[in-house]
């Protein structure tokens, strides 16, 4: 059975980096599109970032455009979320997930596999 494990997230203070890793475990390849998804404490999941299967298109959030970027590995089985300038307001849960097809998209029902998050706190 294949599952999503996210790792990289912590506390950094405002205007530091970090860098969130997904891994597939239980299979060697994939070439489906993938994102990341945030919830903060009281309020919806967002959408963050998505990449497509091939890797060559991506789209992000207006709250993250300039500072994230999302990245696959050659083999499709870990992506990655490079985070900048962070800021308070990114405080969240960041969650990793996998979709059913190859195009890149924005919609959380377009995902059919999820990873348990990881928490990424930043202080001011």
């Amino acid at each position: 059975q294949v599952r999503l494990v996210e790792s990289g997230g912590g506390l950094v203070q405002a205007g530091g980096s970090l860098r969130l890793s997904c891994a597939a475990s239980g299979r060697t390849f994939s070439n489906y599109a993938m994102g990341w998804f945030r919830q903060a404490p009281g309020k919806e999941r967002e959408f963050v970032a998505t990449i497509s299967g091939s890797g060559k298109f991506t789209y992000y959030a207006d709250s993250v455009k300039g500072r994230f970027t999302i990245s696959k590995d050659n083999t499709g089985n870990t992506a990655y979320l490079q985070m900048n300038s962070l800021k308070s307001e990114d405080t969240a849960v960041y969650s990793c997930a996998e979709s059913i097809g190859r195009v890149a998209t924005m919609d959380p029902n377009e995902y059919n596999l999820w990873g348990q998050g990881t928490q990424v706190t930043v202080s001011s």
